[in-house]
């Protein structure tokens, strides 16, 4: 079946509308996915009909609008991308200076992810390897990457998407991961990177496709991906998601979700072309505190006069620590317009307007088994035995509001031919929280170890009287250059410059550990903690040297420096001496120096990469020996090898795997590691992960993957007792699919093949971590007209 592949669209895989005379398709699929669950959802795959040799030609001509449109014809879907959807690459990933992964859709629905945090399972050394700091919990996309945190360097159609929350791919067509700086790209990132998730957009054909979901854990989930032309030059696209599962393994724990997505486009195959999209996605879920540590290899006693509970048993990974209070409610909204013009074949300029909000309200029991907290009754009954609860809330708004111009443009000066990206953007984001808390004596009631309850009856909790409200405001101008001196050799340049503004005003409780100054005002009271504004300029950086042996491969070398003022990633701004987020801190600097070479093989059906690097964080926080006071003289390093390989063998063979080392160090400052080493927690030393499926000769296509990340090493704080270090593991995945008729096939997903036991990530005292999901099976009806 052919396909075309598009910047917006790894692959369409709609297939043609139902003849006029057969049943609406979508009102059949409609009842059909009602019956199975009360709200539909959707993800949706497209596929175009056989191609003539006409529209071929027309397939070429509007490669040169959508810059990496390639034709091929294929049994298995085409796990490689030849270009990043952003404009500010302009050239094939053979030919971009940095390590930047893109994961198709075709790749992620075949393994059955639902979230973000699935999808970069193939991105070796990429995932959710932390779960707070000590009683609180972190929920959502807790990403880590090269050695640092990159929560809040998500991105959606090159705008940023904050909110700690658990994404949905149901209306995304493909994840790309950028590693290294990405400052001169987005402006304030994390120290290592950051990733865009491309959304769906309308086609110029009518195409149907659902799908329907169950599995362990009592998963249920069904998706919708409808698209109809409504005129000669505009179409509407609407996805639609509905989703309650629970998680396998895992007691009480649930994601409930639902979302719908409509887009309209205008102008399509013109040189101008609109697009409207809105999403909406809310959630209602029950929070996964994690589970106790206690029994795990490293425990040891956390009290010296209880020198057994060395040898105490390990806990029952399904245990769920939380009430029946506990929920997590998300509600997010997100509009967008983009206006599109070619002046010609050589410029085009975008014009993007976005609104978006994310709403938070959780309440999460977390729990703590330091020595005072632990209860004992009977040493020699471990069912006697409790720990405390500890409440986390969170009540939550972030918004934001931007419009970004951008041109690209290709010119020749004399024998050098130079691509350029340009643009000017304009932010506004904004945070809100109100702080809550348990109310009267502020207890909340203990949990048993080994046979915890949710049954506690009514909890008391309620606000505090602690507020918080953030603005950032920036003004951003970049500009790249390609530059190209024949057939051989590459030069890139890059620069970018951020104004930003941030007003930041905090109200907590007066007094206690933590509190405000009570300045002779009662306990408690609410009082100002913090009132400032901080503004500034982020010049970043980036320089690309690239040569071509041949014309399907390349080598590189390519310096970047990226910048993260206090509060990047939040928002928030903190008045206490050891945070990086404390206004009177210099932003945080990356730089980063890369070396790599890129081949298409093949065919061009394959891309290899190969890559070593390394990455400087300065301006780290510490606290200076001497006079005890806090400077920003701390100095982190991450260096190391990362290999790729995404597309096919053969026409019948397809494959996506990847391998990292990640060496990241304390090279000046404080140890963070528990152990004492200067190694970066939550960083697995090597990591590699590969997925490949193959058509068989009778239709049936089998595959599977494996996963591999290295020992983690949790954070210092003064725990005593929590392992050090949670060990390496290996998983294995399946596949199987089989097509019923050009219709409709099936896919059976099981992850976990072997049911191997192992810790996915710990929190930073090691009192908690998140078990690796067990054996668990999903089997999938998909449906396609």
């Amino acid at each position: 079946m052919a396909a075309i592949k598009s910047r917006k669209h790894a692959r369409s895989q709609f297939h043609p509308a139902a003849p006029r005379n057969t049943p609406n398709s979508m009102t059949c699929m409609l009842g059909a996915l009602a019956l199975g669950l009360p709200t539909l959802s959707v993800g949706a795959h497209a596929a175009t009909p056989k191609k003539t040799h006409a529209d071929d030609a027309a397939a070429i001509a509007q490669a040169k609008k959508l810059p990496g449109v390639s034709v091929r014809a294929s049994l298995l879907p085409d796990y490689l991308v030849d270009k990043s959807a952003s404009d500010k690459y302009t050239q094939p990933l053979v030919d971009t200076t940095q390590t930047l992964q893109v994961i198709s859709s075709d790749l992620f629905n075949q393994q059955g992810a639902t979230t973000l945090t699935d999808v970069l399972r193939n991105s070796p050394g990429v995932g959710t390897f932390y779960v707070g700091e000590n009683g609180s919990t972190q929920t959502g996309d807790a990403i880590y990457m090269r050695g640092f945190d990159s929560s809040g360097s998500i991105f959606v159609d090159g705008v940023r998407d904050l909110g700690a929350i658990s994404r949905d791919v149901f209306n995304i067509d493909q994840v790309e991961v950028l590693k290294g700086p990405a400052g001169a790209d987005n402006g304030r990132t994390a120290p290592t990177g950051a990733i865009n998730m491309i959304t769906k957009q309308p086609m110029a054909a009518n195409a149907t496709a659902a799908s329907l979901s169950y599995g362990s854990g009592d998963r249920k989930r069904a998706t919708v991906d409808w698209n109809r032309q409504t005129g000669e030059h505009s179409a509407f696209r609407l996805n639609l998601m509905g989703q309650r599962s629970g998680v396998p393994g895992r007691d009480r724990v649930e994601n409930n979700r639902w979302g719908f997505a409509p887009s309209l486009a205008f102008g399509l195959d013109t040189p101008t072309r609109v697009y409207i999209d809105y999403l909406h996605v809310k959630q209602d879920n029950v929070p996964d505190g994690g589970v106790s540590t206690i029994g795990l290899p490293g425990y040891s006693s956390p009290d010296p006069a209880r020198p057994e509970l060395a040898n105490a048993p390990k806990v029952d990974p399904s245990n769920f620590y939380g009430t029946t209070a506990d929920h997590d409610d998300v509600r997010a909204d997100m509009f967008t317009v983009r206006v599109e013009h070619d002046f010609g074949d050589r410029a085009t300029l975008r014009n993007t307007t976005r609104w978006g909000r994310t709403r938070q309200d959780y309440l999460l029991s977390s729990f703590m088994s330091r020595a005072e907290y632990l209860d004992t009754p009977d040493l020699a009954a471990p069912s006697t035995w409790t720990m405390r609860r500890l409440p986390n809330f969170r009540h939550q708004e972030n918004a934001i509001a931007t419009n970004q111009t951008h041109l690209t443009w290709t010119l020749h000066t004399g024998a050098v031919e130079h691509d350029f990206s340009a643009g000017i953007e304009f932010t506004r984001e904004e945070l809100s929280t109100v702080a809550l808390g348990a109310l009267g004596d502020g207890s909340w009631p203990a949990v048993g170890v080994y046979d915890p309850s949710p049954y506690v009856g009514t909890l008391d909790y309620g606000e505090t009287g602690g507020w918080s409200k953030g603005r950032t405001d920036t003004v951003s101008a970049y500009l790249f250059d390609t530059m190209k001196f024949g057939p051989r050799w590459q030069l890139n340049l890059g620069a970018r410059l951020d104004h930003y503004t941030t007003d930041f005003h905090s109200v907590a409780p007066c007094g206690g550990r933590r509190g405000p100054d009570c300045g002779g005002l009662a306990d408690g009271t609410p009082t100002t903690e913090l009132d400032t504004r901080l503004q500034g300029n982020l010049p970043n950086w980036k320089v690309g040297l690239l040569y071509k042996p041949a014309e399907n491969g390349s080598v590189y070398a390519n310096v970047a420096v990226s910048q993260q003022p206090p509060g990047g990633d939040t928002l928030a701004l903190s008045s206490r001496p050891n945070n990086a987020a404390n206004p009177d801190f210099d932003p945080q600097k990356a730089h980063t120096v890369e070396l790599g070479t890129k081949w298409n093989l093949i065919d061009d059906r394959l891309l290899l990469t190969a890559a070593v690097y390394r990455t400087v964080v300065t301006n780290q926080v510490e606290q200076d020996p001497v006079d005890l006071q806090y400077v920003q003289t701390g100095r982190k390093r991450v260096q190391g090898v990362e290999l790729s390989a995404v597309g096919k063998l053969t026409e019948n063979w397809a494959i996506s795997a990847g391998f990292t080392t990640m060496d990241a160090t304390v090279t000046r400052g404080d140890a963070v590691a528990n152990d004492g080493s200067d190694d970066l927690a939550y960083t697995p030393t090597r990591a590699f992960t590969a997925w490949t499926t193959y058509h068989l000769p009778f239709n049936l296509t089998l595959g599977g993957g494996a996963r591999y990340a290295g020992a983690l090493k949790r954070g210092h704080d003064g725990a005593v007792g929590t392992p050090e270090f949670t060990r390496s593991y290996w998983v294995f995945d399946a596949v199987a699919s089989y097509p019923l008729n050009r219709h409709t096939d099936l896919r059976l997903n099981v992850n976990n093949l072997l049911d191997k036991h192992y810790v996915a990530a710990i929190n930073k005292s090691g009192y908690r971590y998140t078990p690796g999901t067990p054996r668990a099976a999903m089997l999938t009806v998909n449906v396609r007209f």
